[in-house]
């Protein structure tokens, strides 16, 4: 079972997988750790990560990268439309509006479900997800020694994540075995990106002066400026000096150049160095903390590395920052152990996460389905409220309903709809005394962030013969706790609120906290759950969703085929190449004249072929050139193998026929019987006998015929004389024991002897042994 934690990035990458040593971050073809994320689209199939990036020039149009700020938004979004100008790729907007681009993001409900819906296209199970900021912090915290009892003041640690397009900040609180985020804060659109498009900007108006050339009227020299100013980025980042930017062939065979300083690039960068202390004061002041009880600051993200972000963080904390984590795989690796912690197939340290609401959530409700009737709001969710959490709220009502949920505050939701999913509550009906029923609606925010209305439960009375006592329990004792499916490792929030309808003259208003008066009535509790008829605002139906679905099995289908494909191409022409130079060198005398010029001529034209015709065919007709080769190449290749390898087998053979020989003459083996000695003797001589005559038959072949014996042949007739002559030179000589002197009597236990006595023992043992054994000492 693969327990793997994924961060994809805007720009980057990065796996990390849990083996049973800890956790590894995977690497890529390229022996690289962290793998763009970039997909090129071509005519038969699509390349992925370093291949497709690499073709980001070539096949402009084709290849999609930089989409992560487009995950889940209308086409018409004003942030789409901004990004759109800076994209070297078309978007199009697909019939219902959406981007026909996506990639996973955490920030609002409809994202999180399109990252659901993006695992399953992958054909992913994915267990959770989780926000950046929080993987960071329980990368950091698993493992952090000398943490806080739970019955202490916590440690207090700040996280500033700024990867290539988001700054994300939040503010965490440490126990021995528990983590829990009080705050979070970002800027959606500050990142590395927008740094790099500053010097973009600043080229674009220098070459334009000095070139007069209009950059930004080709997507191609658009996207070539970008890499190389974010190549200059990085240079900066470790040197202050004056740093040169030379392209070559930039537009109209013309060569650019020009130069910039860390000083200037800080200068033209000053509006978004400046933006990075929104979110720091946002973090702090939703914590509720004070500076100086932030124990430390914890950076990661590629654009923490620019020297004037790192001061500027530094500069807000009032303390040098921390970078003991990995920059590019710190969330990875987060989200690996949060895998590894929900996964039985490995045992984790028990450490509970309470992760925060970044964003406050309401529920309004109408009496009825018509939307024309007035509505009611409840705040249920406030801003860095625990996740995951639930709430039970209690309804009257008659007749069917509509709850909606949406986010209650626009001012900080980076998302045009605040709307999240429409409910309607169906199948209610009135009491037995046409009072109305009692509804019990459960909010619930689960362990990925995602909110809904998970169930709906109409509580009728209706008479009964049953203990008062048993009605006032199952009607009052219900908390809500009970429904919830609780994950390992996380805590669990949940309270009850009791909603009358304002319209209802049973209850005037009034909020019923109260049983009832057990003695009026015996009556019988019946729960009958309800159907809930659910409205997303924006997610995939289900039919697209199985679409897509369909849609990604044929394409990795089709990438499959056309590898292979290409793996049979590449094959011919590997072979052609081969041969064609082995022809003229060690082969040239294993083939006689005709053939070669029957093989020399195949080759050539097999060449031209994949050139012209050729280039362009399917799978098992490269298989049939490929055995038209082999069938002529082959052989050659054989005998000229067979010239090496049979030489040093028959050197082998003749070595194992002068050991026996040795063997048999040997006196220190007069212990083996004679008729197995023979045995040997035979097995000997007739295996001489073979290989003088075989080798004679191999001198008079010539290097171009067949060989008279194979090199494979020599070998089995090596391991026969083995078999037979091993068994009986091996066995080993008899033991002989030697009789006991009388003069040596065995030592009584109770009988003690001086070192003299024993030492005077031993030396006639000794000689009594070495006369017996015929050995002279």
């Amino acid at each position: 079972m693969a327990v793997v934690g994924f961060d994809v990035g805007f720009q980057n990458c990065c796996i990390a997988v849990v083996k049973s040593g800890g956790i590894e971050t995977a690497s890529n073809e390229f022996t690289d750790r962290c793998t763009p994320a970039v997909v090129s689209f071509n005519a038969k199939n699509r390349t992925i990560g370093n291949a497709a990036k690499n073709q980001m020039i070539t096949n402009t149009a084709s290849t999609v990268s930089h989409f992560k700020r487009l995950h889940g938004r209308l086409f018409q979004d004003h942030s789409v439309q901004a990004e759109k100008a800076s994209l070297p790729y078309d978007l199009v907007p697909l019939n219902d509006g959406k981007v026909g681009v996506k990639i996973p993001s955490f920030f609002t409900d409809s994202e999180r479900k399109s990252v659901l819906d993006a695992a399953k296209i992958a054909g992913l199970n994915c267990l959770k997800l989780m926000n950046d900021s929080t993987a960071v912090a329980l990368n950091y915290g698993i493992y952090k020694e000398g943490l806080p009892g739970c019955d202490e003041n916590p440690k207090i640690v700040a996280f500033v994540d700024m990867g290539h397009s988001a700054l994300q900040v939040s503010v965490c609180a440490f126990n021995k075995g528990k983590l829990k985020v009080l705050s979070t804060a970002f800027d959606p659109y500050l990142g590395g990106k927008d740094f790099d498009q500053k010097l973009v900007e600043y080229f674009c108006a220098e070459f334009k002066s000095k070139y007069k050339m209009d950059v930004k009227s080709k997507a191609r020299a658009m996207l070539r400026l970008t890499q190389e100013c974010e190549k200059l980025k990085k240079l900066m980042s470790s040197n202050s000096t004056d740093i040169l930017l030379n392209i070559e062939c930039f537009m109209d065979d013309k060569d650019v150049c020009g130069k910039m300083n860390r000083a200037k690039f800080e200068e033209l960068c000053a509006d978004l160095i400046e933006r990075v202390m929104v979110p720091l004061m946002t973090a702090v002041e939703q914590a509720q903390v004070r500076l100086q009880d932030i124990s430390a600051v914890e950076i990661v993200g590629g654009a923490t590395r620019i020297p004037a972000v790192k001061a500027q963080i530094s500069k807000f904390f009032k303390r040098d920052v921390s970078t003991t984590l990995n920059a590019d795989e710190a969330v990875a690796r987060g989200c690996a152990l949060q895998c590894a912690m929900l996964s039985p197939a490995f045992r984790v340290r028990d450490f509970s996460i309470t992760d925060a609401i970044p964003f406050p959530v309401s529920l309004s409700w109408t009496t009825s389905y018509f939307i024309s009737e007035p509505t009611t709001c409840k705040h249920i969710f406030g801003r860095n409220h625990p996740c995951p959490s639930a709430k039970m709220i209690t309804f009257y009502r008659s007749k069917p309903f509509v709850l909606e949920v949406f986010y209650s505050d626009l001012t900080s939701l980076p998302f045009p709809e605040a709307k999240i999913a429409e409910y309607k509550v169906q199948n209610i009906q009135p009491q037995e005394n046409g009072e109305k029923a009692k509804l019990k609606v459960k909010v619930q925010v689960n362990a990925s962030g995602i909110v809904s209305v998970s169930s709906a439960t109409m509580v009728l009375r209706v008479s009964s013969n049953e203990s008062e006592s048993t009605e006032i329990n199952e009607i009052y004792s219900h908390d809500g706790a009970d429904d919830i499916n609780i994950e390992v490792g996380t805590t669990l929030y949940c309270q009850t609120i009791i909603l009358t309808d304002v319209c209802s003259s049973q209850m005037n208003g009034e909020v019923n906290n109260h049983p009832p008066d057990a003695k009026k009535a015996k009556m019988k509790v019946k729960h009958v759950v309800l159907p809930i008829e659910e409205t997303f605002t924006q997610q995939l139906p289900k039919d697209r969703l199985s679409n897509y679905m369909e849609q990604e099995s044929k394409m990795i289908q089709q990438d499959c085929q056309e590898k292979d494909r290409n793996n049979a191409k590449n094959a011919v022409e590997e072979n052609v190449y081969y041969y064609k130079h082995k022809l003229e060198g060690p082969y040239q005398k294993f083939i006689n004249a005709q053939d070669h010029q029957a093989f020399s001529e195949l080759l050539d034209g097999t060449e031209n072929w994949l050139y012209e015709e050729g280039a362009d065919q399917d799978k098992q007709t490269y298989i049939n050139k490929l055995e038209e080769i082999h069938k002529l190449g082959k052989p050659v290749q054989n005998r000229y193998q067979e010239s090496i390898r049979r030489p040093k087998m028959f050197e082998e053979l003749s070595a194992k026929i002068q050991s026996y020989m040795t063997i048999m003459e040997d006196d220190s083996y007069c212990h083996i019987d004679a008729m197995d000695m023979d045995k040997v003797r035979v097995c000997v001589e007739d295996t001489q006998v073979w290989m003088t005559n075989i080798k004679d038959s191999q001198d008079k072949c010539r290097s171009d015929q067949e060989p008279a014996i194979h090199s494979t042949q020599i070998e089995e007739k090596l391991q026969v004389l083995n078999n037979i002559c091993d068994e009986i030179v091996t066995k080993p000589r008899p033991r002989v024991d030697s009789p006991m002197d009388d003069s040596i009597q065995p030592e009584q236990p109770h009988n003690k002897k001086s070192p003299e006595d024993v030492t005077m023992e031993y030396t006639d043992f000794v000689q009594n042994e070495a006369k017996n054994s015929h050995i002279n000492i």
